[in-house]
Parts: C-alpha cells; structure tokens; sequence
C-alpha cells in the first residue's frame, strides 16, 4: 500500500506504539494527524516527525468526553480532506473511574469514544476507498467473561480496573466484526490487533515501584507498534475485512465471544444509542 499523499489519523499518537506508528508512517511519506488530548506533550512528536522530512499535525481529541469526540469528528470533516487510514490507538489501562458522559472508564474511553470517531468518520472512509480501519486492542479480550451492559454506566466495579480493561478489549474486536458485516461500507476494511504486552505509558496506574519489574518482561514500542503497521499498510490483507491479528501479524482467531454476532450486534445498537445527541 503507497504511503504517498495519504492521510493517516491515528488516536494517542503522542507516547507509546502509536508515537512509534506515527513516526514510521510518515518516514514512509504518509501526512499523519495525531488526535491526542495535549498539545503539549504532542508537539515534541510533530517537531521530530518534521526534522525527518514528514508531515504531522496535531487534532485535539479526548476520547472520554463525547463532546471533545464530536469536535474532532467535525473538524475533520469539514476540512474535506480524504481520510484512507483510522488507527484507534489510544487506550486506558486499570483506571478506576467514569468518564465525563458517565461511563465506566475503560468502556467509555477505549471502547464508546472510538466507536463515535470512527462512525462520524465513516462517510469520509467511504469517499477515500480503499480505507482502513485498524482498532488496537488486546490478547485480554480472552479474559472477558462478556459485555455488563448493565455496569457500563456506572463507576469501576473492581478494585484493579482489569476485568474492564478485558471487558473493553472484547468491546475493540467486536466492533471490528461488525464493521467488517456491512457497517464500514464499500471499500472499507477494519482490523483489530493485538500489539503485545508493551512498555508504554498504558501502565502509568501501576504502582511506581513495580513497573520496572513488570517491564522487564515486556516488548519494546517499536515491536508493540509492528501489528498496527502490518494492517495499515499491507497489501498482504488488504481483502482480510473484520480479522484479528496477534502481535506477531499474525492472523488468529478471537475468542469465542468476539466471535458472537448477536453480541456484536447488540453492542453496534447500545452503542450507537448511547453516542446519539
């Protein structure tokens, strides 16, 4: 796939994978939008994508405000610019919590503020075809019992966070799936994978103490980065519409419950009512 005049937006561009898929896409001739919360700490990645010789901007985003969500959506579109890459990066890991709209943190962050993105987006996905739409999400989907429609509005439940953490990721490939039924349209693929166990800033909520202990275990931001570049950018699946993809590129299949249509189904319809203005 030629990176040549093509417009990538990628979500929480600004630290981790998504600064290292940032930084390689537009080595590779790509004009990358990074929506990220801060300007601040975004701005050191757009001077560094710049002294290589590429493109960046920076597109106020915070996923957990619907409102913000919205604001970007538009900017977007009224610029009239193709869009012909969507990498939803961006994600929250064992934070206690809700969101400005009043969903559980994980859910409404990782989950419901990327489903907004993405289908106020759509149109413009359509009108760019060939499009691609790459949803970073996790091997913990495994772990997800289901989705509690029931405590999706409500505060953190657990006292760590992960089995939300989990909860969401299911959310990040069941989405994919229902894309790839007929939702993303003509021309449109989606691709959910999982990036490895990384050390990134995801695991800023763990204690101090331990993260240098947990870290020796796992992948660099470089190798996290590898599945999200594969399914952006490879001609190789290119056809490969609603798949998962582990991190070594490689195509597996999800969990029994990411693989639920019904499920999937009614999380596209909760989801669409609870993003509807």
């Amino acid at each position: 796939m030629t990176l040549e005049d093509r417009n990538v937006v990628i979500t929480g561009a600004n630290t981790g994978i998504g600064r290292v898929t940032a930084e390689t896409l537009a080595k590779r001739g790509a004009n990358v939008i990074l929506a990220c919360r801060s300007e601040e700490r975004t701005r050191p990645v757009i001077e560094a994508i710049a002294a290589a010789g590429g493109r960046a901007e920076h597109l106020p985003l915070d996923l957990g405000d619907l409102a913000s969500v919205r604001a970007a959506a538009r900017t977007l579109l009224e610029r009239g610019d193709p869009i012909h890459v969507l990498i939803n990066n961006a994600g929250v890991a064992g934070i206690r919590g809700t969101t400005k709209d009043g969903f559980e943190t994980a859910f409404g962050t990782n989950h419901l503020g990327h489903f907004l993105f993405t289908t106020l987006l759509l149109p413009r996905l359509r009108e760019s075809a060939p499009a691609r739409i790459v949803n970073v999400a996790s091997k913990a989907h495994y772990r997800s019992r289901g989705v509690p429609f029931d405590a999706l509005r409500a505060t953190t439940k657990s006292a760590t966070g992960w089995p939300e953490y989990a909860n969401s990721k299911l959310c990040n490939v069941l989405f994919t799936r229902e894309l790839a039924r007929g939702r993303a349209g003509e021309g449109v693929t989606s691709y959910a994978v999982h990036p490895g166990v990384i050390a990134s800033d995801l695991w800023r909520s763990v204690p101090g103490v331990l993260r240098p202990l947990i870290k020796l275990f796992m992948k660099s931001n470089e190798e996290g980065a590898a599945s999200s570049l594969h399914c952006a950018t490879s001609p190789a699946v290119a056809d490969h519409d609603g798949r998962y993809y582990d991190d070594d590129c490689a195509e597996k299949r999800g969990s029994r419950l990411a693989n639920d249509a019904a499920l999937a189904k009614e999380l596209w319809e909760k989801s669409e009512a609870w993003t509807k203005e």
